[in-house]
């Protein structure tokens, strides 16, 4: 389990649910042995469709709970609104791209 904490956590799966942690072990891997719920958050770009519905079937194939997707980049509101239709999923926003991301 995650650290116990009090308070909400958030872990980032930097780089996506299949990135390894260890040859053996990935963020996909230890999101199922936690079985908390997480938001999935996708970039708006080409691909994000694909990878978004990819990364959500995955979770579910794992019973990992989702509850939602939150955008990050441009506002695409047909691409935002197609995921949440077919992922059958709630759109839960959108955040800016922050170039540089600093301390600033």
């Amino acid at each position: 389990m995650p650290p116990e904490t009090g308070t909400p956590l958030i872990i980032e799966g930097a780089g996506g649910l299949m990135v390894p942690l260890t040859r053996h072990l990935t963020f996909l891997d230890l999101f199922a042995h936690w079985r908390l719920p997480l938001v999935l958050c996708a970039r708006t770009r080409l691909g994000t469709i694909n990878h978004t519905l990819l990364s959500l079937e995955a979770l579910r194939a794992r019973s990992i709970p989702v509850l939602g997707v939150a955008f990050v980049g441009a506002a695409e509101p047909d691409t935002e609104r197609t995921i949440a239709e077919m992922g059958q999923v709630r759109a839960l926003g959108r955040l800016p791209w922050i170039e540089p991301l600093d301390a600033e």
